[in-house]
């Protein structure tokens, strides 16, 4: 009778855990998609914007701030002030990376794509 409750206990266990393990590996997914588009955006922007390494992996950084405060908002209801905000705070880090000519460059770029 031991060996059937403890055969029981571990089968749930089992359950359970393969369930922790799909809640991981969805949000793992997310990061690699959110790492991917960040790189993505990162590599055509240098070659319109023409920036240096440095300047790449900042706003590569940000990038991937940014994709990671939409992919949290996407989960929830929220308002147009707070998604105006999180663009907002992309467009401040930007801008504080890049000099003046390569941001004006960066703006042409957004509204060209």
């Amino acid at each position: 009778m031991k060996k059937v409750i403890t055969l029981c206990l571990f089968a749930f266990a089992m359950i359970l855990g393969s369930q922790t393990l799909v809640a991981q590996n969805s949000k793992l997914d997310t990061m690699k998609e959110i790492n991917a588009a960040a790189s993505k955006k990162t590599e055509s922007l240098r070659k319109y914007v023409k920036f240096s390494s440095d300047q790449r992996d900042q706003v590569y950084d940000a990038l991937k701030l940014y994709g990671q405060s939409k992919a949290n908002a996407a989960g929830k209801d929220i308002t147009e002030e707070e998604d105006a905000k999180i663009e907002k705070q992309l467009d401040d880090k930007i801008k504080s990376i890049l000099s003046d000519e390569q941001y004006e460059s960066y703006k042409a770029y957004l509204l060209e794509n």
